[in-house]
C-alpha cells in the first residue's frame, strides 16, 4: 500500500511509518525505524500544531494531515541544483567510491563516519527535510528563509580545495541567510547562533556530536557565519544508500 493510503498512529509498523519518520525528521524528529511509538507520535502532533495549526493535535495521519504533508514539500523544494558537487567530474553526488574505507592511519575506535571515506549516492533524506523545517521554523520567527550554501562535495572537490571532511559526502549541508546591506559579519554571527537555537529547540538536534542517533549542528566556534547540519552521528542501518537522493521526486516519495 502507497504512502497516503491509508492512516497511520501509534503501533502501525512498516515502510510508510519510515517515510513518515523521515518527511518529519525536521519535526522534533527520531529514528527512521518503521516503528510508530512515541517519538514518531511527537513528531506528527509537532508538524500537526506547528504547520497545520491544530488546536488538538492527534498523532494520527490521516487524509488531513497527508495532504499538509504534500503541501509542506511543495511549499519548501530543495534547489538540487545549489546542493550539487561543484567539482565539474562527477554527477554532482559523487562517484560511489570508497565504500568500506576510511581514511588511513585510523584505528578501530576511530573508524566513524567522521573518517568514512565512501561517497554516498546523494544526500540523506532526513538533512534535506530538516532543511526544510529549518526554513519553516525561521520564516515563522521572522527570519528570511535560509538558502544553502554548500551541499555535497566528493572527493575530487576534497582535492581540489586540499580538504580531508567526509560529512559533505552525502550526510551534511551548509545553510546561511541573506546579509542585508545594512549588516555586518556580527549580524550574521547573531542571527545564526540564534536559529542554531531555534534548530534545537524545534527540530530536535543537539550542537556537537556527543549523542547517537541525532541530527548534529556544529558549534559556533567552528561554523560562526553559517549553520551545518548533519547525520554523521546516525549508526550504519540509518545510513543506508537508500536514505540517499538525488532529486525532489526521490526526496518527496515513497522509499
Amino acid at each position: 500500500m502507497k504512502f497516503g493510503e491509508k492512516p497511520l498512529q501509534r503501533g502501525d509498523k512498516g515502510a510508510n511509518v519510515e517515510e513518515l519518520q523521515l518527511r518529519l525528521a525536521g519535526f522534533r524528529g527520531t529514528i527512521w525505524d518503521g516503528d510508530f511509538g512515541p517519538g514518531t507520535e511527537l513528531q506528527v502532533m509537532t508538524f500537526q500544531k506547528d504547520y497545520m495549526n491544530m488546536k488538538t493535535p492527534t498523532g494520527i495521519v490521516n487524509g488531513d494531515t497527508f495532504a499538509a504533508l504534500d503541501q509542506f514539500a511543495q511549499k519548501f523544494s530543495i534547489d538540487f541544483e545549489a546542493i550539487k558537487c561543484p567539482c565539474g567530474v562527477c554527477d554532482g553526488f559523487g562517484q560511489n567510491r570508497f565504500k568500506n574505507k576510511y581514511q588511513a592511519g585510523k584505528s578501530e575506535t576511530e573508524k566513524t563516519e567522521a573518517f568514512y571515506r565512501y561517497e554516498y549516492p546523494g544526500i540523506h533524506k532526513a538533512i534535506l527535510n530538516s532543511f526544510k523545517a529549518a526554513q519553516f521554523y525561521a520564516s515563522q520567527t521572522g527570519y528570511d528563509i535560509p538558502y544553502p550554501t554548500s551541499g555535497y562535495r566528493c572527493w575530487v572537490n576534497n582535492e581540489q580545495k586540499n580538504r580531508q571532511s567526509t560529512n559533505h559526502m552525502g550526510k551534511a549541508l551548509d545553510i546561511d541567510f541573506p546579509l542585508k546591506p545594512t549588516e555586518d559579519k556580527q549580524d550574521d554571527c547573531n542571527r545564526c547562533n540564534a536559529v542554531r537555537g531555534l534548530l534545537v529547540e524545534k527540530c530536535g538536534f543537539q550542537i556537537g556530536w556527543s549523542a547517537n542517533n541525532m541530527k548534529a549542528l556544529e558549534p559556533a566556534d567552528i561554523a560562526p557565519t553559517w549553520i551545518h547540519m548533519d547525520v554523521r552521528c546516525y549508526s550504519r542501518k540509518y545510513l543506508d544508500d537508500k536514505y540517499f537522493i538525488k532529486n525532489n521526486q526521490e526526496l518527496d516519495g515513497h522509499l
